[in-house]
């Protein structure tokens, strides 16, 4: 008998839980099971986040006993997508990409540090109904 190997059924809760974020930022924290905080994010390589105040995270227990918790994703909500499409959106900015080979780009664009089109109006300038 191997007193050192552990069957699953033994592990208490859940591996995977969703709570909101309490603490946004390096460090954060979410309200799961109770409060717990400086979670590490993983997102796909080359893509960086940090989840903020009250988004909702789903978040994996890592490590043999669950001592490990990480923040991998937020619910996305509603959006309207197309089979094969991703949008990578953030406040009033967003690129769309479509299947097809379509780009498209919403916010104020910069190639190489040159401003491509005109700006966007600036949030004050739109509740005047400015442009």
């Amino acid at each position: 008998m191997f007193l050192s190997r552990r069957e699953r059924g033994d592990q208490m809760g859940a591996s995977a839980l969703t709570g909101p974020v309490t603490v946004p930022g390096s460090g954060v924290g979410a309200y799961l099971e109770g409060e717990r905080r400086e979670m590490s994010v993983f997102a796909p390589g080359g893509y960086y986040w940090v989840p903020g105040l009250g988004d909702e995270v789903l978040v994996l227990k890592a490590g043999e006993q669950g001592e490990k918790p990480c923040v991998v994703g937020r619910a996305m909500g509603s959006v309207e997508l197309g089979p094969g499409e991703v949008l990578v959106a953030t406040g009033r900015a967003a690129i769309r990409l479509s299947p097809g080979g379509g780009v498209a780009v919403t916010g104020n664009l910069w190639v190489n540090g040159t401003q491509v089109g005109p700006p966007l109006p600036k949030e004050e300038d739109e509740e005047r109904g400015e442009d």
